[in-house]
């Protein structure tokens, strides 16, 4: 068993009085005021998440964009300087190795962002899977990743520096030389997130993140900034209709029943592309369905989903309490008919011995 590893901002949760707990390999805070708490202040204000434990990956070369295109599933080409997408890789069998970010910084740099579980599993199949030689380097532990997300975020970061952070466009990003945000040595400012509210994501040196984070705490109070742990960031992520990968996005899953299919362009040709357009064409036998629980109590993962005669149809894959609406909400694979996967439909939660009715619901739920 590995031992668990620390973020650079560990002494600032601590002495914030964090309640943590392990995550993908870290140590991590859950919450600090609460989750309900923390998640309406992102709704509302604006919260301040540490996820320094992500991972990042540079990729350069001559053969950069070649290997980029390869390894995931969107349309690389797409892509122009400054501009970021989402996207996955997948094995042959068009199962998930994960779900990242991939940004462009130039023609022969680009910048991938994966889950801190799998860093390592992550850049061994990039390395196993780079026929034509592109430069790889795992540069995880060199950077730091806070998330500023809310009505305010902007307002917040554009008193740390001069350049117009209000300008990124969402899925776009700048980057700053020294000196040019809140004193940072270097810092990648993009316009992207996980909680369903506009934001922004820093990317700055690991031995910097911690005075950043102090220094938004600061600025950020008038604004109503508070910090936030992993527990806000799953129930913002699940009002949003996010997946996370361990959940809804696994080895065992492809992105056609993921409904990841707008990033699955099947004109490129990448790791899975035969799998995946063979399923496409075929149809998926499950989808992925948000719903709502009309009566008390939480779906968790591994639940079973029941049709109206009491049939099982599918699993939980994630479920929690909305803070927005006051009721349980969840996700989870069902087969994919009609019956079962049409907004408005009514399905069931088998919360132990007992079924809870709940509503199939379009993502997102808070809005």
């Amino acid at each position: 068993m590995p031992d668990i590893q620390t973020t650079p901002l560990h002494a600032q949760h601590l002495a914030l009085g964090a309640k943590m707990m392990a995550f993908g390999g870290f140590d991590m805070p859950v919450q600090y005021s609460g989750i309900i708490d923390e998640h309406m202040a992102v709704r509302k204000a604006a919260g301040l998440f540490d996820v320094s434990h992500m991972g990042e990956v540079m990729v350069t070369g001559s053969a950069a964009r070649d290997f980029v295109q390869h390894l995931v599933t969107n349309d690389v080409d797409k892509l122009y300087d400054g501009r970021a997408m989402y996207t996955a890789m997948c094995k042959p069998d068009g199962g998930i190795v994960d779900d990242l970010l991939v940004y462009r910084r130039s023609e022969e740099s680009y910048m991938l962002v994966i889950n801190a579980a799998n860093i390592a599993k992550d850049v061994a199949w990039m390395h196993a899977n780079n026929p034509m030689d592109a430069d790889i380097t795992d540069v995880s532990a060199a950077m730091g990743l806070l998330a500023l997300q809310g009505p305010n975020a902007f307002a917040i970061a554009q008193q740390l520096t001069e350049l117009d952070v209000s300008g990124i466009k969402y899925y776009h990003f700048i980057e700053a030389a020294e000196g040019e945000f809140a004193g940072c040595s270097s810092a990648i400012l993009s316009h992207t997130g996980y909680t369903g509210e506009s934001g922004l994501e820093l990317y700055v040196p690991a031995d910097e993140v911690a005075d950043l984070w102090d220094t938004l705490l600061e600025v950020g109070a008038a604004h109503g900034l508070k910090p936030a742990g992993l527990g806000a960031r799953d129930t913002l992520r699940l009002e949003a209709g996010f997946s996370l990968y361990g959940h809804e996005l696994t080895e065992d899953t492809n992105t056609i029943e993921a409904s990841l299919g707008w990033v699955t362009k099947l004109n490129t040709d990448f790791i899975g592309r035969d799998a995946l357009a063979e399923v496409k064409a075929a149809g998926a036998t499950r989808r992925i369905v948000s719903f709502k629980l009309g009566g008390k109590g939480i779906a968790r993962q591994g639940y079973p989903i029941l049709n109206t005669d009491g049939e099982a149809i599918g699993e939980v894959t994630s479920g929690s309490l909305s803070p927005v609406l006051e009721c349980g909400i969840g996700l989870g694979y069902v087969e994919n008919l009609p019956a079962y996967t049409t907004p408005g439909v009514a399905i069931g939660v088998q919360v132990r011995k007992r079924v809870i009715p709940a509503t199939v619901h379009k993502p997102p739920f808070h809005k």
